[in-house]
């Protein structure tokens, strides 16, 4: 189905051809027209499906409707976990309204510059606003920023924004929204704790689930078993012998990210690294550099595993393992963009072993492992000892804590 079946109006579409998009992904083809039917939606899909622009372009084509005049208020607020996704977002809204009769005034804000300009771009007018919930929040307690007239409220990547304590944050936001508005939710999992904050946002939303996960689809995963020390010299073996152009790393640490970049750099690779402690014009700047592959190896940590689009990305590797197996999934989605193939490798010592096993289970995949000459794992697989099983009879119950503390005993 094209775009001009889903009810968008010439002036987007228009946008949507200059910028190459002929055909929508499946979350926008179903996401897209309950939007313009005004529903609230709960989205459940994978990395890489297209998620923002199922409400962005929807968001554009309403407003494009509403022929208000005067000075610009805030019609739509979304809420993001990083700061690149944020400006990534505030780019497509800029993108894809560029050739609306009237242009739609796009404000983002994000930790690391300067508030007191971004209110008073906030204040000059502003049709959308895109911020981190974080600086969102310092905004917020100026008490200097009309939210009465939202229509529109949307949370993006919402499970992760979980990690940095969102859930309480979340009664200041609403207090501060009016009650009548349309509720957006897009995630790729939905914990129990992502259930509770939909429950708290929404009014009867449709839920929509999209199961397919292209991007892992046209992704060639690898486990190769190697020792810790060993790994970086492997490393520097593939990046020689199998000439990948594009490649992204993920680190367990901001420290063993630098490090180890500095070191990359030494050895005469195009190597730096990225986290969340760089200053926000060097985050810019170093993501910049990537995407336009004068630096060819980006060390980084999960900050940059969900949501930003880099097309180009032809490897992936896992030096450190990730945490669970979503993040897994959304390391790897970093690879294979835009309808390409890529690579995903996993580095795996003896520790690592039953941790990746338990990511595969629960992504319903099974890695034969590959050992690489010259690098081959070494050693035994330490044993794993079973610890004492605990003796019945010598702890407290809970009630007989609970009596405890009510006596003050």
């Amino acid at each position: 189905m094209p775009f001009s079946k889903l009810g968008l109006s010439q002036n987007i579409q228009q946008a949507l051809n200059k910028s190459g998009f002929t055909k929508p992904t499946p979350i926008q083809e179903r996401v897209i027209p309950l939007v313009l039917e005004r529903h609230d939606i709960m989205a459940k899909a994978q990395t890489g499906s297209g998620k923002s622009a199922s409400f962005i372009l929807p968001i554009l084509e309403l407003l494009s409707r509403d022929n208000y005049e005067g000075k610009a208020k805030i019609k739509a607020l979304v809420l993001t976990p990083t700061r690149e996704l944020t400006q990534q977002i505030v780019e497509a809204f800029e993108t894809f309204g560029a050739f609306m009769s009237k242009r739609v005034k796009v404000v983002g804000v994000i930790g690391g510059e300067g508030i007191g300009e971004q209110l008073f771009n906030i204040q000059k007018g502003c049709d959308i606003l895109v911020a981190t919930s974080g600086r969102f929040l310092d905004i917020l307690s100026k008490k200097q920023m009309n939210l009465s007239h939202v229509d529109f409220f949307v949370l993006d990547e919402a499970d992760k924004m979980l990690d940095f304590g969102f859930a309480q944050e979340l009664e200041l936001i609403l207090e501060a929204l009016g009650k009548k508005r349309q509720n957006l939710l897009f995630s790729a999992t939905y914990p129990p704790k992502m259930l509770s904050i939909a429950s708290r946002v929404m009014q009867n939303p449709l839920e929509i689930s999209i199961e397919e996960e292209p991007t892992v689809q046209n992704i060639t995963q690898r486990a190769i078993l190697v020792n810790k020390e060993n790994r970086a010299p492997l490393l520097r073996h593939l990046l020689k012998s199998e000439k990948y152009e594009l490649v992204l790393v993920f680190m367990a640490s901001k420290r063993a990210a630098d490090n180890i970049a500095a070191k990359f750099r030494k050895h005469g690779f195009s190597a730096d690294s990225f986290h969340g402690d760089l200053h926000q014009e060097d985050r810019n700047y170093t993501l910049e550099e990537f995407k336009a592959k004068k630096i060819k190896i980006l060390f980084a940590t999960d900050l940059v595993a969900r949501g930003l689009d880099i097309d180009d990305v032809s490897c992936v590797i896992n030096f450190d393992l990730p945490r669970s197996s979503a993040d897994y999934i959304h390391r790897i989605g970093r690879t294979a963009r835009a309808g390409k193939a890529g690579v995903a490798i996993s580095f795996i010592d003896h520790e690592d072993e039953a941790h990746f096993r338990l990511i595969e289970k629960r992504s319903n995949i099974r890695l034969q492992r590959e050992q690489i000459e010259g690098f081959e794992l070494m050693g035994e697989a330490p044993k794993r000892e079973k610890g004492k099983e605990p003796i019945k009879g010598k702890g407290k119950s809970k009630k007989d804590r609970a009596r405890e503390a009510a006596t003050g005993v």
